[in-house]
């Protein structure tokens, strides 16, 4: 018997090597992501003295469910068979392999923390559906073969120091029964944190890039996994359905007469306007994270987008507007079906999603025909499926038949997608039909490679990073604009450009509200004078702001307004953040997340700083009411 470690205990010297080691790349991780993010959030250095606990509490507890399996083998096999070579070896190349498998996390938290500011979330279980794309972006990016390269050094250093530890706890002779007393405190342990851990039980801070420091970032994918579609009445504030649909009702009655409430619907009817433009097309560019944050005429320092911001003079120009979320899929279903971003998922992505009625359903009821045009594979995000099945035509990248000016594993050139467009609008006039186009393009993304030929416009075909994706976006939707003048279709046409979302996520807040402002104008020369409007507006409001502007009656399950005929008191924001969701009305916010909590926040907006608000009942009634109504509609598929 080993006389230092003469107990069963010795058995599991392999699992305390690994245990000891996944929390040491935890706390270099941690003050990694806090020298080179979180200085610059601020995260106070304070702050680190519960953080780095707190995060080796939280690390703690993923091990045990990460180190399950080893404490199982561990405890079954025999004496004999774990001294023997062909046990030892398997063994070590498999603890290698695990030990290569952190390390490779570890380094990819670091750039996910880079462009989101948070540990692994709802955006990395989306992309992990579609690993083409995402290993192509990857690869493209970021030095995949150095990380590969380190981390496979490091594991076989570390496996070779693990089969050490090995060797040592054969050295004693265990017996089934003893191997059992360590066993059970570590069953215990694991049942204890699965019992009453709660998921957000290291989020100790009203600072959001602080607890992302504490939290542990495998522990927070399968977080977000689990929650991906999540019921919403089993994890947030819920309110008698009547008494939302009575709130509703309040804040909505000046946009429409409401035709079924008894039914607790929120369908309404808007009349013909007089003063509206009538029939005329529409193209609808949704532009690929073309934040607020690069225009000058939003007051930002950087100078990126000068063809959006001459448009804009030229064009109804709306200076205060918000995205609906962090994700192409949230401003999909606010711009085409006017709806809040239920959480935690889009119902772009969501089953069910079929018969919404949505801007193509309604304008193809009075004869338009509806197309939505994607640079890359609509299959991404479920976008093909979403818009066949709700009143577009579809067409992606597949129908492109020239070759391209350029490509990457996110799509065409966005020039090529947009002379892809003037031939459709050409076809689709040649029909003696309006019609509603809506593009979503895809160059402003990662890796942010470009054609040559476009320098002096400030593009490089390679390295240029946002500056370069922002600057293409924007000299594209300019020459798009050029080269439809030459149409027939031009002067009776109505073009809105306006982002998807922003282009990164910053900020310390639960719903960092800076990141969401987003550029809005409406053009048409011949139809609209050129005029700035200050007043709130959303993504989920362009739907009505346009049906306002043609003057076209319909009846419709919107939640948005006329941004242009409703007054300006009580309207409100809507905003998605992970499994968080918000509504803003006159500066204060009610944040609604997991486990019904409902927070009251107020911003702002001149300093960009939030401070804390006494509990507001009304403002967080209305808040559910958006919410919980919306959730209900859709799964009880009442948006038709």
């Amino acid at each position: 018997m080993n006389k230092v470690m003469p107990t069963a205990c010795s058995r599991y010297q392999p699992l305390w090597f690994l245990l000891a080691a996944y929390l040491l790349l935890g706390l270099l991780l941690r003050i990694t992501l806090y020298l080179a993010f979180g200085v610059a959030a601020p995260v106070r250095a304070l702050d680190l003295l519960w953080v780095l606990p707190v995060g080796a509490a939280a690390d703690a507890v993923q091990a045990l469910y990460l180190l399950a399996p080893l404490a199982l083998l561990l405890w079954l096999l025999p004496d004999g068979w774990q001294r023997s070579r062909w046990a030892r070896g398997p063994l070590t190349m498999l603890v290698g392999l695990w030990m290569f498998s952190m390390l490779f996390v570890a380094a990819s938290e670091y750039f996910f923390f880079e462009e989101f500011d948070a540990r692994f979330n709802l955006v990395s279980v989306n992309y992990l559906m579609y690993p083409t794309e995402v290993a192509g972006d990857v690869w493209a990016e970021y030095p995949v073969l150095w990380i590969v390269a380190i981390a496979a050094l490091l594991a076989v250093l570390g496996a070779w120091r693990w089969s050490a530890a090995l060797r040592r706890a054969t050295e004693s002779e265990t017996t089934l029964r003893r191997r059992t007393v360590p066993l059970a405190g570590f069953a215990a342990a694991l049942g204890l944190t699965i019992a009453v851990v709660p998921a957000s039980a290291f989020g100790l801070s009203t600072d959001r890039v602080t607890n992302e420091l504490a939290a542990n970032g495998i522990g927070s994918f399968f977080r977000a996994l689990r929650t991906s579609e999540i019921d919403y009445h089993a994890y947030y504030a819920t309110r008698d359905r009547q008494r939302n649909i009575t709130h509703l009702e309040t804040a909505l009655q000046r946009g429409g007469q409401f035709t079924r409430l008894a039914e607790g619907r929120i369908d309404r009817r808007h009349q013909s306007r007089p003063d509206g433009r009538g029939r005329l097309n529409v193209v609808l560019i949704m532009s690929e994270s073309f934040g607020a944050e690069f225009s000058r005429l939003y007051g930002a320092a950087r100078d990126w987008t000068p063809e959006f911001d001459a448009l804009a003079q030229q064009s109804l120009w709306f200076s205060r507007t918000y995205a609906s979320g962090t994700r192409t899929v949230r401003g999909l279903e606010a711009l085409s079906a006017s709806i809040p971003p239920i959480p935690t998922e889009s119902i772009v992505r969501r089953p069910g999603n079929d018969g919404v009625i949505t801007l193509g359903e309604v304008l193809r009821s009075h004869g338009y025909s509806t197309m939505f045009m994607y640079g890359g594979y609509g299959y991404f995000d479920n976008m093909n499926a979403f818009y066949t099945a709700n009143g577009y035509e579809v067409i992606d990248r597949t129908a492109l038949t020239t070759e391209p000016r350029f490509e990457n594993i996110w799509g065409v050139a966005d020039e090529d997608l947009f002379d892809l467009a003037l031939g459709q609008a050409d076809t689709l006039a040649a029909r003696g039909k309006p019609f509603l186009i809506q593009i979503m393009n895809t160059s402003n993304h990662k890796p942010f490679t470009f054609r040559a030929g476009l320098e002096q416009v400030g593009v490089k075909p390679e390295g240029g990073g946002r500056e370069s994706g922002v600057r293409y976006a924007d000299y594209a939707q300019g020459y798009f604009i050029r080269e439809a003048r030459k149409h027939t279709w031009f002067d009776d046409t109505v073009f809105i450009i306006v982002a998807d979302h922003g282009a990164r996520v910053y900020g310390r807040q639960d719903i960092p509200l800076k990141s969401y402002e987003i550029p809005l104008l409406f053009y048409s020369p011949k139809h609209l004078q050129p005029a700035r409007n200050d007043l709130l507006m959303t993504q989920i409001d362009v739907a009505p702001t346009l049906m306002g502007l043609l003057g076209l009656p319909y009846t419709a399950p919107w939640f948005g307004q006329d941004a242009l005929n409703t007054p300006a008191e009580g309207r409100v924001a809507l905003f998605s953040h992970n499994d968080k969701v918000a509504l803003l009305r006159q500066g204060e916010l009610a944040i609604l997340g997991l486990r019904g909590s409902i927070d009251n926040v107020r911003y702002d907006f001149a300093r960009d700083g939030y401070t804390p608000a006494t509990a507001n009942p009304e403002l967080n009634d209305l808040a559910i009411a958006y919410y919980q109504t919306a959730y209900e509609l859709f799964t009880e598929h009442k948006l038709n």
